[in-house]
């Protein structure tokens, strides 16, 4: 993230920042605040890690993260993640037109955030990969932004039933199956939930060709969560947090992903993660796995602030 990023996060945010700063937390500017949860969020360091790094207590860390995590979420949510309207929506379709695609307004998919064994109900939790985890179902326009996102069911449940339990469905229910109404100039049918597309089976000629201009639109939000945990990776490691502290992590770590997809930020190709089936990777601590030493970390939080 660069520094002209970091400061418009920071602009948007340290209101609730400011208003909302605990008696221990005085003393911490609101600007190394939102960089030791930054630090959290793009590393897989542990909340002890961070604290020697900082040189701020590990509980003044835990709060840091929790404070700047609902900061996100309430002032920034709703303005960098939203279903595209009006020219935002005609330019997804084109967008996705481009790519062979047409009508498309975005591609959905569903990916697994892998979590501590929680407490309560961990059968749940479990997976079909065989580690504990949530489900992040997200809607992706053709710039690898998030357009919506619902996350926060257990990791065993099947993608049918996330789309069902989620808002989204939920909106299209209520404006009788539609979630754009009349809000581009073509048949409103052809945007509809009952619509979302998936491949065919049968393997002939035009079923082929109809699988490759589908799978041209469905590797955006695969690459979009690609872009994301590799970008925020305490997303690809388990969440040693609280279960009811996960969905705002995650959606935390969306909204700055989409600020940073927006502002294009600068993102090497070996960042990116793929989807694996295999075990999650294990916590480790962020100086052993990126093998930073704390002197060049302290240089680029300083450079940020």
């Amino acid at each position: 993230m660069s520094r002209g990023t970091f400061h418009f996060v920071l602009e948007l945010i340290e209101p609730h920042l400011k208003a909302h700063r605990p008696v221990l937390q005085r003393q911490l500017e609101s600007g190394l605040r939102l960089a030791v949860a930054l630090w959290w969020y793009a590393t897989p360091c542990e909340y002890r890690s961070i604290s020697t790094i900082f040189g701020i207590g590990v509980s003044t860390v835990c709060m840091v993260v929790q404070e700047v995590t609902a900061a996100l979420r309430k002032f920034l949510g709703k303005r960098c993640i939203t279903l595209p309207s009006g020219t935002r929506l005609q330019e997804t379709i084109d967008g996705f037109a481009q790519r062979g695609y047409p009508m498309c307004p975005g591609a959905i998919d569903g990916s697994h955030i892998p979590m501590i064994t929680p407490s309560v109900d961990a059968a749940a939790y479990y997976n079909r990969n065989g580690w504990h985890s949530v489900v992040l179902q997200a809607v992706v326009d053709h710039r690898f932004c998030f357009s919506n996102v619902f996350v926060g069911l257990p990791g065993s449940m099947h993608d049918a039933r996330v789309l069902v339990n989620s808002l989204l469905y939920r909106k299209a229910e209520d404006q009788g199956r539609y979630l754009f109404l009349h809000d581009v100039s073509v048949h409103p049918s052809k945007l509809c939930v009952s619509n979302v597309m998936h491949a065919c089976c049968v393997n002939v000629q035009n079923q082929r060709k109809f699988n490759k201009a589908l799978n041209s639109a469905r590797i955006v939000v695969e690459h979009a969560f690609g872009r994301l945990k590799g970008q925020w990776r305490c997303l690809s490691k388990y969440l040693d947090i609280s279960t009811t502290l996960v969905p705002d992590v995650v959606f935390a770590c969306c909204v700055l992903h989409n600020i940073c997809e927006i502002n294009k930020e600068d993102f090497p190709s070996e960042w990116s993660l793929v989807e694996a089936d295999g075990p999650a990777p294990n916590s480790a601590d962020c100086t052993d796995q990126q093998g930073h030493g704390h002197q060049a970390i302290h240089s680029a939080i300083k450079s940020i602030l």
